[in-house]
């Protein structure tokens, strides 16, 4: 892994001011991680996070090139390369297929699909000049199902899950280890995007989603990180391009 001088590995989260980024952030830092959180403006909740896991800030926008490009340095500079990258900032908006826009469709895409491949291509110099690394990238359940009125959503994190497979088999023999979450609904601030699509109040919401899951509940942000913890460890070495399911058993198949 990458170390910070410190002895410790260097982990890059995206999307890391709130849900799953955020429980991710503090789930590495307490395996000993020093994280680079990440998000796209400042914010109290980032500067929170950034407090809490005693990590390093790091503003960019994922769809912007020249602007990871540029985190990526600095963050080089300040703590070493990145050990560990977890891919997780998203954008999603709903609404019926032909009454999204064109702009809205590529926004989705620029950041969940593109943001992944900048990413990736910024921190892969570094991890092989230290001739290992772990990379995760957060997809999604639509991903694998696809979903209504999720379209552009929906075929991001899909396109996401084929990168990770892809990638998996070609770096796998650098030490390089590529593997993909897909969560199920899981309880963050993303559900707020759902409730509107559907005209109804988070809770319900909430209700709705648990009441079609086997366990009668939905995800929690912690699950999520724990398996993001898991495939960052060394413990995930014979995961190569694989696509791990939290979803509660919502989803019953091989991806």
């Amino acid at each position: 892994m990458a170390m910070h001088p410190e002895g410790r590995t260097v982990a890059l989260v995206t999307g890391a001011a709130q849900g799953i980024g955020r429980a991710t952030a503090l789930r590495l830092s307490a395996d000993g991680m020093l994280v680079v959180v990440n998000d796209r403006k400042p914010s109290e909740e980032l500067d929170r996070i950034v407090e809490e896991c005693g990590g390093i800030p790091a503003i960019a926008d994922v769809s912007d090139p020249h602007a990871v490009e540029e985190m990526v340095s600095r963050i080089e500079a300040e703590a070493g390369p990145v050990g560990v990258l977890v891919s997780n900032a998203a954008y999603m908006a709903m609404g019926p297929f032909l009454e999204q826009s064109e702009d809205e469709w590529w926004a989705q895409i620029r950041t969940n699909l593109c943001g992944t491949f900048h990413l990736i291509r910024s921190v892969l110099p570094g991890m092989r000049r230290l001739g290992r690394g772990k990379i995760v990238i957060v997809s999604s359940e639509w991903g694998v199902t696809g979903w209504p009125n999720a379209t552009a959503y929906a075929a991001s994190k899909a396109g996401l899950i084929s990168l990770g497979k892809t990638l998996g088999r070609e770096l796998a023999p650098e030490g390089i280890f590529v593997n993909v979450v897909a969560p199920g609904v899981t309880d963050t601030p993303q559900l707020e995007c759902d409730a509107r699509d559907a005209g109804i109040p988070v809770e319900e919401m909430r209700e709705r989603y648990a009441a079609e899951s086997p366990i009668r509940r939905i995800g929690k942000p912690e699950e999520i990180a724990a398996t993001i913890s898991f495939l960052a460890s060394s413990r995930s070495d014979p995961f190569v391009g694989q696509v791990l399911q939290p979803n509660g058993g919502t989803t019953r198949c091989w991806a």
